[in-house]
Parts: C-alpha cells; sequence; structure tokens
C-alpha cells in the first residue's frame, strides 16, 4: 500500500473488513474550516422566517411575497446544488467553496438593507445560489480527503455540528430581533463567513481527485429548473390562490424533469449516473435522509407555532427552546460513527428512526395548553437524537456508494435531503395543521350559543389561522378572550394532525429502511467494491 506524509493509515488488513483510514495533514484545522463553511450556509437558511412578521409589517408585503422571502434561500440553495457540485468535481472544490462563502458576505448585506421585499427575495435566492457552492462542497472535500473509519467520524461531526448551528438559527433571531431591526438576523453570519473564509484559504488543500471529465451543462440547467420548480411547487402547496402557480410548476417539473433522465441517460459524462443512484445504498439513503432531516424542519416548524400562539412564548423563549435538540445532536455524532461501524448503517438508520418517531408521539401525547418546558425539551430532545444518530449514516451512505472524483454528486443529494426534506415535510405539516385548524374551528363555532352572532366574513377570518383570529380578537375586545381560547384550542386540534402525520412518515421510512437497505456484512461489501471504482485510490491533495 502507498504511503504519503499528508496519510495517516491504520493497520494493512482487509478492506472489506476493517476499512483502512486516511486523513488529511492538519487536520483537525481543515475539518473545522469545512465545518465553518456549512455553518454559514446552515445559519443563513434558518434566521428569515422568524423575522417575516416584521418584514413584513416593514414593507407591508403580501403573504406571497412573504412566502417567497422565506423559500427564496432554499430554493437558490436546492436548485443550484447538484450542478455546481459538478462544476466542483471538475474545476476544483476548493474554488467553489471559496467562491461561495466569499459571495455569502454581499448576499448577507444586500438582504440586510435591501430597500423593499422584491430585492430582499432577490437577495435571499442570491444567497442561496452562494450555500449551493459552499455548502455541497463541504461534505465532497470531506468523502475525497478522509477515507475508512475517519470517514465516518468525520462526516458524522459536520452533520451533527450543522444541523445543530440550523437548529440555532431561531434562537439568534429571535434575540436580534428584541434588540434590533429586522435586518439584523441577515448579518448573524458575516463574522462567521470571514473566519471560514480565511480558514479555507490557509487549510483546505487546492486540488483532490478532481475529474477530467467535461461537465453535463445541459443537464445542469435542466436540473437547476426542475428542482427549482419543485421547490416552488411544495412551498406554496398550501398557500390559498396558488392553484394557477401549482399547475405551472407541476407542468415544468414534469417536462424538465423528463428532458432531464433522459439527458442523463444519453450523455457521455451524465451530471447524475442514474446507474450511481439506483443503487440501494444510495437510493435508500437518500430517502431516508428526506424523512429524518424533514422531520427535524417539520418539528421546529410546528413546534414555533405552538409555542408562541398556544404557551405565548416570545420569539427569543421559542427559539431557547430547541437547544435540547442541538445538543443532543453534538452529543451523538461521536456514539453514531463508532454504531456505522460496528453495526452498519441499516441499524444506525433505525435507532435514529425510534428516536424521532419517540419526539413526534411526546408531542402527539404531552404537548398541549398546560405543556411546561421539560414537555418541549423532551420532545425536541429526542428528535435531536435521531438526527444525530440517522443523519450520519444518511451522509455516510451517499459518500461511500459513489467514486470519489463523482463526489459532488452524493454531497448535492445529501444537500437535497435537507431543503427537499424540510420543504416537503413543512408543507404537509402546514397544510394538515390550517386543515385540522380551521375544521375544529368550524366546530366550535356551529356549536357555540353565540354562532348566530359571526358573520360570514368574520368566520372566514377566524378559521383562517391562528393570527387571524387573533387580529379579529383585537377588533372585538369583548369576545377576545372567547376568540383566543378557541383558537388555541383549534389550533392544538389542527397541530394533532402534523404529528400523526409526522409518525407515519418515520413509520414508513423505518421500514424502507429495514427491508432495502443492505445489512452490515453486504454494506461493507459493496461499499470496497464502489470505492474500487477509483482505481488509485485516494490521491493526495496538490
Amino acid at each position: 500500500m502507498r504511503r504519503s506524509a499528508w496519510l495517516d493509515h491504520s493497520a494493512n488488513v482487509n478492506p472489506a473488513a476493517t476499512p483502512v483510514s486516511a486523513a488529511p495533514r492538519r487536520a483537525g484545522m481543515v475539518l473545522a474550516a469545512l465545518i465553518l463553511g456549512a455553518a454559514v450556509a446552515n445559519l443563513n437558511l434558518a434566521v428569515a422566517n422568524v423575522a417575516l412578521p416584521s418584514i413584513g409589517a416593514a414593507f407591508d408585503s403580501s403573504q406571497t411575497s412573504l412566502n417567497l422571502v422565506a423559500v427564496g434561500y432554499s430554493l437558490g440553495l436546492a436548485a443550484s446544488v447538484l450542478y455546481l457540485g459538478a462544476v466542483g468535481d471538475r474545476y476544483g472544490r476548493k474554488l467553489m467553496l471559496v467562491l461561495g462563502i466569499t459571495l455569502s458576505i454581499p448576499a448577507c448585506l444586500l438582504a440586510a438593507y435591501a430597500p423593499n421585499d422584491t430585492v430582499l427575495i432577490g437577495a435571499r435566492i442570491f444567497g442561496g445560489v452562494s450555500a449551493g457552492m459552499a455548502y455541497p462542497t463541504t461534505l465532497a472535500l470531506i468523502a475525497a480527503l478522509w477515507s475508512g473509519p475517519g470517514r465516518t467520524k468525520t462526516i458524522a461531526l459536520w452533520s451533527a455540528l450543522g444541523g445543530a448551528i440550523s437548529s440555532l438559527g431561531p434562537l439568534m433571531s429571535g434575540f436580534l430581533l428584541e434588540h434590533f431591526w429586522w435586518g439584523s438576523v441577515f448579518l448573524v453570519t458575516l463574522p462567521l463567513a470571514v473566519l471560514a473564509l480565511v480558514m479555507a484559504l490557509v487549510f483546505v488543500p487546492s486540488h483532490v481527485n478532481e475529474g477530467t471529465e467535461p461537465v453535463d451543462n445541459i443537464g445542469g440547467v435542466l436540473s437547476v429548473v426542475t428542482i427549482g420548480a419543485l421547490v416552488i411547487g411544495i412551498n406554496f402547496a398550501a398557500v390559498p390562490g396558488s392553484k394557477a402557480l401549482l399547475v405551472a410548476m407541476g407542468v415544468v417539473v414534469l417536462a424538465a424533469g423528463i428532458a432531464f433522465l433522459l439527458r442523463q441517460r444519453r450523455a457521455s459524462n451524465p451530471l447524475y449516473d442514474l446507474e450511481v443512484a439506483a443503487r440501494r445504498i444510495f437510493w435508500v439513503a437518500a430517502l431516508a435522509g428526506i424523512i429524518v432531516f424533514g422531520s427535524l424542519m417539520g418539528a421546529m416548524f410546528i413546534g414555533q407555532q405552538f409555542l408562541q400562539n398556544v404557551l405565548g412564548y416570545s420569539t427569543l423563549e421559542a427559539g431557547t427552546s430547541i437547544i435540547p435538540a442541538a445538543v443532543m445532536m453534538v452529543l451523538i455524532a461521536p456514539r453514531s460513527a463508532k454504531l456505522v461501524e460496528s453495526h452498519g448503517a441499516r441499524f444506525t438508520l433505525l435507532v435514529g428512526y425510534v428516536f424521532v418517531f419517540l419526539g413526534f408521539l411526546t408531542m402527539l401525547l404531552v404537548w398541549n395548553e398546560d405543556s411546561v418546558y421539560w414537555h418541549v425539551a423532551l420532545a425536541y430532545a429526542l428528535v435531536g437524537a435521531g438526527v444525530g444518530f440517522a443523519g450520519t449514516p444518511a451522509s455516510h451512505s451517499l459518500t461511500g456508494a459513489v467514486p470519489v472524483r463523482r463526489v459532488g454528486m452524493a454531497s448535492g443529494t445529501a444537500d437535497l435531503q435537507r431543503d427537499l426534506g424540510g420543504a416537503i415535510m413543512q408543507s404537509i405539516f402546514g397544510a394538515l395543521l390550517v386543515a385540522g385548524y380551521a375544521s375544529a374551528f368550524s366546530a366550535e363555532i356551529a356549536d357555540s350559543s353565540d354562532a348566530s352572532k359571526v358573520s360570514q366574513s368574520s368566520e372566514a377570518a377566524l378559521t383562517k389561522s391562528f393570527d387571524s383570529a387573533a387580529a379579529v380578537a383585537q377588533q372585538h375586545p369583548k369576545y377576545a378572550t372567547q376568540i383566543t381560547d378557541a383558537a388555541k384550542s383549534a389550533f392544538l386540534d389542527g397541530d394533532q394532525w402534523a404529528y400523526l402525520a409526522g409518525l407515519v412518515a418515520v413509520t414508513l421510512g423505518a421500514i424502507l429502511v429495514a427491508t432495502r437497505f443492505p445489512g452490515r456484512e453486504r454494506e461493507r461489501e459493496l461499499l470496497a467494491s464502489y470505492q474500487a471504482e477509483s482505481p488509485d485510490g485516494v490521491k493526495p491533495p496538490e
């Protein structure tokens, strides 16, 4: 076995039984630079939602504009990752990382000082594209620079810290909004971006296992159109009056998606290798990650509304309540890596699913109008532990199933797990919450002795959302307590639908993993054969 000064190898044994570990020189500093780069993207993704009411008040924005502010970042990120991942594989992953971090700085400044919501939407999309350069590249570099158990541990830290930082976004936003103007939430990542940029320039190797094949630009453009339309459609699925938009996005997704698949079948160097994507280790891990990361985003989405609307938490208190999830993700990460090596990815994924299931079950059975903080903390801690366990094998399996020279495909897919998972679960949870809330409030109005006094327009406003009902309560002080109590009761009925959907999704995901993902020994054999596709093995950086 060839040795280099930059590699730290373990004993030379059968790689199918105990894979050889390799790591870059100054591995700790390299990993710190990559985690900081990922943190910039994660924080920017998470900071906007808490500020939406303040943004709406500042610009008198329509609900559609606010939805675009909320989805703009994930739209730019999700639409670009596959294409930009392939560009990084060909022209330099460090180049993409540095460029992405650099462009995030003007994107943050433009968002913070946007003169209107149109500019803000553009800044969010721009920021998402910059994250599409940097974020998937961090995982691609980990896969290219580390191998064996060392890669598993590194992915565990990358996944856990990235998820933890993302979950802390609402906390930081809540603190800033209590002391500064709405634009301050977009400036929080600037010091982090500067530090990440310096560390990336100094410590990250310039070139590692990049390919020489041309980039499939036609496939790249089709991927941008397909994923962009899909993300828009999912996020607007539950928005009233969006039928025409949904139909248009559906047509675009269908047409561009078919064209993309045909292109990938015929291209000599496809952007997305469909043969690799068909490997069970790859596609099952991709779907499993969508459910896991979507569950985290969905739980935070519904939970923040529950805490503020029902329990009366401030934005800062609601953000602080997420800390148990972040702590558990970080604590579980090292144990998750050891579990993957000792028992395999399937077992570790299933352990994660058990914890996420228990988290949603806690929300379903314990969260109510009389809940105390430890009820909230327990549910978030369980979900955080589940993501901590499942996030590592999901990302590890994706990167292990592709040749190192094509790892941008795997890292782009890993990023889509978070974006599409969050979009899908939040859309489903939101739609069920709205439907359940409206149904329960309509029933309460019908059963009320004052039902005849409620006009059709008032009933429409009361059943539209909790915030709309709160506005009606302010307009009618005499009935304010009655309206607020009814809105809380209706919200609690609606969020039960969302928690049940989470339980169903996690159960289906667990069944998929248990029946389709290979066991530990077969997984090792397959991963060893996949890595053998890189004939020169792991090459030292230039």
